[in-house]
């Protein structure tokens, strides 16, 4: 229960019947009494003071925390601003890289159907080709036993000729035959009459023939006509014993 002052109760008219009236307003004790209170006042205004500026300095230093927390975050804020541009930079270069990605992919895969596409058509000409080879063998086969079986026959009448005619019919080249006569000349039986034949075409020549004959142009001639080797052998054979048998 808080201290209450009790204010003394003073008797005025027996103040005033003394000789030497006074009243006693206890000057000390309020002296005191303000002495105490100023000292109190003083001591919460320290205290109040002091308590203001550790609050001050408090906050103060929360005041700068708090800046640097805000500082920081407005760092990380701007770092996170530019990582985001960053990201959306790198996010957009990669949508880019990869529409070009599928623009290729298409492409390739347009080229790989374009290729496939060539493929099979060259297969079917390949197939076409094969079946073509196949028939053209069939009639290379059909035409070697053809000449086969004209060269058998062509051989004996060759074998035939020779041995009738006492001559030796040799290929020299490509298209070219050498004819080698003998018994033509009675006093020289050995002695050999030969022409170099070209047959290949239908336009037939003689390149050389030993000795020459006058001859020999007429039955080229008639040799460019009838196309029969064996018929122009013998006109040949008959022009070099009609030449013999002149200058003998």
């Amino acid at each position: 229960m808080p201290h209450v002052l009790r204010v003394p109760q003073i008797d005025l008219s027996s103040v005033l019947a003394e000789q030497n009236p006074h009243i006693d307003l206890r000057v000390n004790a309020y002296d005191t009494s303000a002495r105490n209170f100023l000292k109190a006042l003083s001591n919460y205004k320290t205290r109040t003071t002091a308590t203001i500026a550790e609050k001050r300095a408090q906050h103060a230093a929360e005041k700068k925390r708090t800046i640097e927390r805000v500082a920081n975050v407005e760092a990380e804020t701007n770092q996170c601003k530019i990582q985001e541009l960053q990201l959306a930079a790198d996010l957009q270069r990669e949508q880019e890289e990869r529409k070009e990605a599928e623009l290729g992919v298409a492409a390739f895969k347009r080229q790989l159907a374009a290729l496939r596409d060539k493929c099979a058509a060259i297969d079917s000409q390949i197939e076409h080709y094969r079946a073509i080879a196949a028939n053209l063998d069939r009639e290379k086969t059909k035409e070697k036993e053809k000449l086969s079986s004209m060269a058998t026959g062509t051989a004996s009448q060759l074998a035939a000729l020779e041995s009738c005619l006492s001559c030796v019919v040799e290929g020299v080249a490509d298209g070219q035959l050498l004819v080698r006569m003998s018994k033509i000349d009675p006093a020289d039986p050995e002695r050999e009459f030969s022409f170099v034949l070209n047959v290949s075409g239908d336009s037939y020549g003689v390149l050389t023939a030993t000795p020459s004959l006058a001859a020999l142009p007429q039955l080229i001639a008639q040799l460019r006509d009838s196309h029969d080797i064996l018929k122009f052998i013998k006109d040949v054979r008959q022009a070099c014993v009609d030449m013999v048998m002149k200058s003998v």
